[in-house]
């Protein structure tokens, strides 16, 4: 892992089964918080974040298949899975040269985290999660249908994907597109799509794993999260956002069930709201992470 200044430098993580990029902010005797980040974006989402948390070192992996990463090889189905097992070698190779003093969250990088947490509390002292709770669950009735639609949508992609893929004028075209789909402010959306996407001679095309946007093949039941979440002992900082996922929402009495030492926060911000209130959102980390 190379280290970096506060500015944030990029750093590659040669795993034995697949290469992860990501940025890192901060001097190398801070304590260090590993951040994980949602669906379709990719360690950027973590600058604003890393300019108000000067106490710490910030390191912000790109998932497979996001931003710099390497794509899992093939043209399989992805499943949600596969990135605690991304984790769990990237903590053991960050753990060979620091102490990981907490581990951050966002969206779908909270969903792993919390599961990984649930099954590994040993591994990691604090954790922050924003904008989730649990790994996704929906009824067993469901999963036939849904892995016929998986298959078949990974089938129809696979018999495409040699062809060469779309180019864009103008990084400004997904930009406003991702602003006008999720609400999310256009520098945000600027930071994230900068990193998603690649230029050519002619234009622009996307970098991320096409799969990403197509189904899993199977989702677990309320049975097997309830389960897995129950007696999670791990130090935990839940902050949600006033104008977050509704089902985040939803999901708050269990999370006071499941989590043994959890402190929730409500901050003002939208579901990104780690880049749009910044602030805020570092102040309730930097009060957590000192108790």
């Amino acid at each position: 892992m190379r280290h970096s200044s506060a500015e944030g430098k990029e750093i590659e993580f040669q795993l034995p089964h697949i290469r992860l990029s990501g940025r890192h902010w901060g001097r190398a005797d801070k304590p260090l918080l590993l951040a994980l980040h949602g669906w379709l974006d990719n360690a950027n989402s973590f600058e604003p974040l890393a300019k108000h948390l000067q106490d710490y070192q910030i390191l912000a992996i790109d998932w497979p298949g996001h931003g710099f990463s390497e794509h899992r090889p093939g043209a399989y189905p992805l499943h949600w899975i596969d990135y605690l097992y991304d984790l769990e070698i990237l903590i053991d190779r960050i753990s060979e040269q620091q102490t990981l003093a907490g581990l951050i969250g966002h969206s779908l990088g909270g969903i792993v985290a919390a599961a990984y947490t649930a099954a590994f509390p040993e591994r990691v002292t604090k954790l922050v999660l924003m904008e989730a709770v649990s790994p996704l669950f929906e009824s067993a009735s469901k999963n036939n249908q849904r892995l016929r639609t998986s298959f078949v949508s990974h089938l129809r992609w696979a018999k495409k994907r040699a062809a060469l893929p779309t180019v864009y004028d103008s990084i400004e075209v997904a930009i406003k597109a991702r602003s006008r789909l999720t609400g999310l402010e256009e520098k945000w959306c600027r930071l994230l799509v900068e990193r998603n996407m690649q230029q050519h001679d002619i234009g622009v095309s996307w970098r991320s794993d096409p799969r990403l946007k197509l189904d899993s093949p199977i989702r677990l039941t309320f049975e097997q999260v309830d389960a897995l979440m129950t007696d999670h002992d791990v130090e935990t900082l839940l902050i949600t956002a006033d104008a977050g996922y509704e089902q985040i929402t939803t999901l708050l009495p269990k999370a006071e069930v499941w989590f043994n030492r959890l402190c929730h926060v409500q901050i003002s911000g939208d579901h990104h709201l780690h880049m749009g209130n910044a602030r805020a959102v570092s102040e309730s980390i930097d009060l957590f992470m000192s108790q």
